[in-house]
């Protein structure tokens, strides 16, 4: 899927907008992790122009080896999000902030409160995190994307809210975007952003 997948979402205009709330929010040279980063773009390469110190994560070797191509400049690890859970590759406390941006999609909803409480632990006391996901009532349904199956979950917005405030965060700001995709083979979607302090 890295083939086509910035291809079929060429323009992010939530996650660059979110990006540039993280960026105006901290101090030059900050530590920032792309959770999810996919091929580093935008985000990895948005921060990394804006001189933070940037490592991305992602599960697909494939993706990893655009992003680093991408964004040479930034640290890239592969790794479950799912692994977080119980500490993974990543210092705990050692983030100022961190993107996440459609990476908790992937995940079935039994996993994404421990998961977002792993983020939690990631962050510095106050850090920052920007969330991304697509407002849908699902958990763990398979979806066609671009020529494959993946599976998906989702939340409307006020539960989705309700979720990352049970797991130690404070929603600063909340933003909506309806997103029509370039691929004829992926559906529009209303995007929701929130962003996000460590309580």
């Amino acid at each position: 899927m890295g083939d086509r997948y910035d291809e079929a979402f060429p323009h992010k205009d939530g996650q660059i907008t979110a990006g540039s709330w993280l960026i105006a929010e901290l101090p030059s040279g900050a530590r920032v992790l792309d959770l999810g980063c996919g091929t580093g773009l935008p985000t990895a390469r948005q921060f990394v122009e804006a001189g933070m110190r940037v490592t991305g994560v992602d599960l697909s070797a494939g993706m990893l080896a655009r992003a680093r191509s991408n964004v040479p400049e930034a640290e890239f690890v592969q790794a479950d999000v799912a692994d977080l859970v119980d500490g993974g590759p990543l210092a705990t406390g050692g983030f100022s902030a961190i993107a996440a941006f459609f990476t908790l999609l992937m995940l079935p909803r039994a996993e994404i409160p421990a998961t977002l409480t792993a983020v939690r632990e990631l962050l510095e006391p106050g850090g920052l995190l920007a969330l991304g996901m697509v407002e849908a009532d699902v958990d763990d349904v398979p979806i066609p994307f671009l020529g494959h199956t993946v599976r998906v979950s989702g939340y409307l917005k006020d539960e989705l809210r309700e979720i990352v405030v049970d797991a130690g965060f404070e929603v600063i700001k909340e933003m909506s975007y309806t997103y029509a995709p370039a691929s004829t083979d992926v559906p529009p979607e209303e995007q929701i952003f929130l962003y996000c302090r460590r309580a």
